[in-house]
């Protein structure tokens, strides 16, 4: 029985070749779509589930590297498997570095086409997992009202209630109900965990139009780094990274004004 929670996309200018991948990919139950050049694929209907391209490298009209490209230019978040007759460093370098999960040269064993296969598919299912969870983020955080969406930046950064409350021009209580308001809403059950829910936000918005560490005041550091040795505690538990991106407060500065201009 065929598996139709993925498929295979195989690009290649030549039949027979298409016709191997068909029978190989066929043998371990997957579904397998073939195309004849990159138009015919941008031409066909996809089914939404996890999958990936099998793709030469060489072909006639547009290459498989510059279709690689087209596609993250147009969003078609498909691992990509390359094959070719005719590769070389350079190429497998800069197809590498543009994402490629493999660099295949014909000849090629069936089984290293297999493993690469299985290995994209799983790569494919993680993103689209990791996609969902990142939109329920944004939704989470779009119920926000404003003032919860200040309090949620200032404990975030590790600021403690009495500073947001003066940051804020708030009392203590009013701030400790809209921290309880922001995880409720959040669904965070912990502190550390809204943190760690301003920390994906942050890294998938790498365009960050204001980053607050950037903007040094009296009643902060200008970084994490230049905080004093008796706040450490504090910067552990709540300055908020994301793999040397910019940190949770000035993502959700970013969200906050997408949020409020509708983009």
């Amino acid at each position: 029985m065929v598996d139709v929670t993925a498929v295979v996309f195989v690009i290649d200018n030549d039949p027979a070749m298409r016709a191997a991948l068909k029978d190989l990919v066929g043998s371990v139950e997957l579904e397998v779509r073939l195309f004849a050049s990159p138009h015919e694929f941008l031409a066909s209907r996809r089914p939404d589930v996890p999958g990936c391209l099998v793709l030469e490298v060489r072909m006639p009209g547009m290459s498989g590297l510059t279709f690689q490209n087209e596609l993250a230019r147009m969003g078609v978040d498909l691992p990509v498997i390359f094959i070719t007759y005719h590769g070389d460093i350079r190429m497998s370098v800069r197809a590498m570095k543009a994402g490629a999960v493999d660099f295949l040269t014909k000849p090629i064993r069936d089984q290293d086409v297999l493993d690469a296969i299985h290995a994209a598919i799983e790569r494919s299912r993680e993103r689209r997992r990791d996609a969902a969870l990142l939109l329920d983020l944004r939704e989470r955080y779009a119920t926000l009202t404003e003032r919860e969406r200040q309090t949620m930046r200032l404990v975030a950064i590790g600021h403690p209630n009495k500073q947001i409350a003066a940051d804020l021009d708030l009392t203590e209580m009013t701030v400790k109900v809209h921290r309880g308001q922001a995880m409720r809403k959040m669904r965070a059950r912990s502190l550390p965990e809204l943190v760690r829910m301003a920390d994906r936000l942050a890294g998938a918005s790498p365009n960050v139009v204001c980053d607050l560490y950037q903007t040094p005041n009296a009643n902060r550091p200008a970084s994490p780094e230049l905080a004093p040795a008796a706040d450490e505690p504090a910067r552990a538990k709540g300055f908020a990274r994301s793999g040397g991106t910019p940190l949770a407060e000035g993502v959700m500065y970013a969200v906050n004004t997408s949020h409020r201009s509708g983009a």
